[in-house]
């Protein structure tokens, strides 16, 4: 019972990682990286925007994937 669940778990993480990432958008800065255009307001930003939110889904979604599939594995044996 615990092996379904967790195996649910783990194909519902999967898909929603897989959206977040392809909701992302490049880190292309274009020409405007060589004038030190980078900097500006909204890369101080970046964190409290969605931008930043998908990020962070990411990281710790893919970290949390990445534990149930130890369980997941320590459980099929």
């Amino acid at each position: 019972m615990l092996t379904i669940l967790v195996s649910i778990i783990y194909v519902i993480l999967g898909a929603a990682i897989s959206a977040i990432i392809l909701m992302q958008e490049g880190n292309t800065q274009g020409l405007g990286s060589i004038g030190g255009m980078a900097d500006s307001y909204w890369g101080k930003i970046k964190g409290r925007s969605m931008e930043g939110n998908l990020e962070k889904f990411t990281k710790y979604g893919a970290i949390v994937f990445l534990i149930l599939a130890l369980i997941l594995d320590i459980l099929m044996k």
